[in-house]
């Protein structure tokens, strides 16, 4: 498991209506890492990625980015213990 990484990310900013969900699912399943992504009620949008550091990161540096229309402001990452139990990356309602 070495090289295995969990993050929480918490992604504020014009996050909704703008498809930031999308953008990460697709994101994250071309880069193999497991997980799901959802909006909060607040406007912001949090998500959970396992898999590889290498691959988790390229996620995480395109959450940054978004998608056109979007604008992030902040991305708060709690980092938490790999558990390998995450499901195949998907979208969360």
């Amino acid at each position: 498991m070495e090289g295995k990484i969990r993050a929480h990310l918490t992604i504020e900013g014009r996050v909704q209506g703008v498809c930031f969900r999308a953008f990460v699912r697709d994101i994250a399943r071309r880069s193999d890492v497991r997980g799901w992504v959802k909006n909060l009620y607040n406007g912001d949008v949090e998500a959970v990625l396992e898999g590889d550091k290498k691959d988790v990161s390229i996620v995480i540096a395109n959450c940054y980015k978004g998608p056109p229309g979007s604008l992030v402001t902040n991305i708060s990452i709690k980092w938490e213990d790999y558990t390998g139990s995450a499901a195949p990356f998907s979208i969360t309602y």
